[in-house]
């Protein structure tokens, strides 16, 4: 069984995205919604549970998934945002080709919310398979994945390929391997950080994190148009973002470096990196 994880604080399309699951899966799942602060109508379907977390001013997505892991039945788990829709068989495909250490992304679209389709393409943007690190977060102690679209066209025929970071908005796992790497920490604060938790975490102990490009998900990029939903806690943010990166460039320096250099060169990265990362002035 696969359990599919949806955390979701007043979110508009979490109906949409649940259906569309229930609509597109082909295999044995269980629905997760993991409503933060807030209560909502009930989808009636026997696959469909929902968890209710206390009202805060914090965002307690780490808290609820943690939680929802715990009350699920699956033997892999996935998390998708509340914003979503999935491809026919997207579970079944992400099964037959995991591996017990891996954390899997599929290929990334993005999704027309209002007429639940996939976002209608004007140009010529590929879709998004690799996320890089941005050179201006890393100045300001910060991890900020941004979409990486000439490696996106360099290796389209790499069907499973190995990525440095994530967007955070999906990822799958066996149950097993989140346990066994304590993920969705709360020692990052609120949620901040995600994708690089899991990311280095998995890297750091002999995983693989890879994009599956043999099905795929669409994302709604909420912009100004939709705005968050939700207050963010800034706060929290910036002591996410500080331990992040304490705990991963310098803690773990050498994991860091050989990382870096498994995917290099990475856009707008100086050729003396390290020099200017590690600097007393920095």
């Amino acid at each position: 069984m696969l359990s599919i994880l949806i955390p979701s604080k007043t979110e508009k399309y979490l109906d949409n995205t649940i259906l569309d699951i229930l609509k597109n899966a082909r295999g044995e799942i269980e629905v997760i919604a993991i409503l933060d602060g807030y209560d909502t109508e009930r989808i009636q379907d026997e696959r469909v549970k929902y968890i209710i977390l206390e009202p805060s001013s914090s965002n307690h997505k780490r808290q609820g998934v943690n939680e929802a892991v715990k009350q699920s039945k699956g033997d892999y788990v996935m998390v998708l945002d509340a914003h979503c829709m999935v491809a026919e068989g997207f579970d079944v495909q992400l099964i037959k080709d995991h591996q017990p250490n891996w954390v899997q992304v599929p290929r990334r679209h993005r999704l027309d919310a209002e007429n639940w389709c996939l976002q209608p393409q004007g140009d010529t943007r590929p879709p998004i398979d690799y996320e890089y690190l941005m050179w201006q977060g890393i100045l300001d102690h910060a991890f900020h994945g941004y979409k990486w679209d000439s490696r996106t066209l360099e290796r389209q025929d790499i069907l499973i390929d190995d990525i440095l970071t994530m967007q955070g908005s999906t990822w799958f796992m066996t149950k097993e391997w989140y346990n066994k790497m304590g993920f969705m920490d709360i020692r990052y604060q609120g949620w901040g950080q995600e994708a690089e938790e899991i990311s280095f975490t998995t890297w750091n102990n002999g995983g693989r994190v890879v994009v599956n490009k043999n099905t795929w998900y669409a994302h709604l990029h909420k912009g100004k148009k939709y705005g968050r939903m939700y207050k963010l806690n800034y706060d929290e943010n910036k002591l996410s973002y500080a331990y992040a990166y304490n705990l991963w460039v310098m803690e773990n320096k050498e994991f860091f470096i050989k990382l870096i250099e498994k995917f290099w060169p990475i856009p707008k990265w100086p050729i003396n990196w390290k020099e200017i990362i590690w600097s007393e002035k920095n």
